[in-house]
């Protein structure tokens, strides 16, 4: 684990080094997000008119899960975007041979290889959002309910990284997947919202198909305080169920693997 921990201090330092040549990028990308963010609080409160909930949700709890969606975007633009991306070009250009013969594991170092500082305003701005809302919300800061909200925000991540990093390796077989990524980006983006503002179908979809739900809607129970026993187990089984499916999936994606001295 001391080995792992000091190659990734030293993937993000040399990262940090390159990107932050563009220090303007920063600030260019705090605005941008602020702005997104505005968009989607502006479009959350449309649904609120006239005294109305969303799906049995009040305002302030819905700003909880609009905030846990903006972190888990501003991690998707730091880590997992500029590193599984990265997969499509090695499968590509046949450098991913340089990758399997380090004496590291290679999902570890596709994973984890760059750090972009354009993802922390998402991340900062989300974390305040959730703090915010959450506070006018009435929701009580207490150790249990911190430690719990922190272990199913550390679930969503999981979960979101094994998408994504699946759907990475699925270029082993077909190369171009950027089509694929719109696809799940626009399908994420349900999850702005609580999950029970959506039809019954639509909330099946979003639970056991693509666990949406799990991503921002139960760590947002859990902000409030009110996830039941039976959610947060839940998400920490998909969690668990997730991060193994994707390490089983890509020993089997490298099977089908043709380096390019072969």
């Amino acid at each position: 684990m001391g080995r792992y921990l000091t190659t990734l201090r030293v993937f993000w330092i040399a990262s940090l080094t390159a990107e932050l040549e563009y220090k303007a990028n920063f600030l260019i990308e705090l605005v941008a997000t602020a702005g997104n963010l505005v968009g989607s609080v502006f479009v959350l409160s449309l649904f609120y008119g006239g005294g109305r909930s969303l799906g049995g949700w009040s305002w302030e709890a819905a700003l909880v899960v609009l905030g846990v969606y903006t972190l888990l975007e501003g991690v998707t633009t730091t880590l997992l975007q500029p590193n599984l991306s990265t997969i499509v070009a090695h499968v590509r250009t046949g450098s991913l041979d340089f990758v399997l013969l380090k004496p590291i594991d290679s999902q570890f170092w596709l994973s984890a290889r760059t750090f972009s500082p354009w993802g922390l305003p998402g991340i900062g701005l989300g974390a305040g959002l959730i703090i915010y809302a959450a506070w006018k919300a009435g929701a009580s800061p207490d150790p249990r309910t911190v430690a719990i909200a922190g272990l199913m925000l550390i679930a969503s991540l999981l979960i979101l990284y094994s998408l994504w990093f699946v759907l990475a390796a699925t270029s082993i077989w077909f190369v171009k997947i950027w089509n694929a990524t719109e696809v799940l980006r626009s399908v994420l983006v349900a999850g702005r919202f609580p999950v029970s503002a959506f039809p019954a179908g639509l909330r099946a979809f979003f639970t056991f198909v693509v666990p949406v739900a799990f991503l921002t809607t139960v760590p947002a129970e859990a902000i409030l305080g009110r996830a039941s026993g039976a959610w947060l187990l839940a998400g920490l089984a998909v969690a668990a169920g997730s991060i193994a499916a994707s390490r089983w999936f890509w020993r089997f994606a490298l099977r089908f693997y043709t380096s390019a001295s072969s």
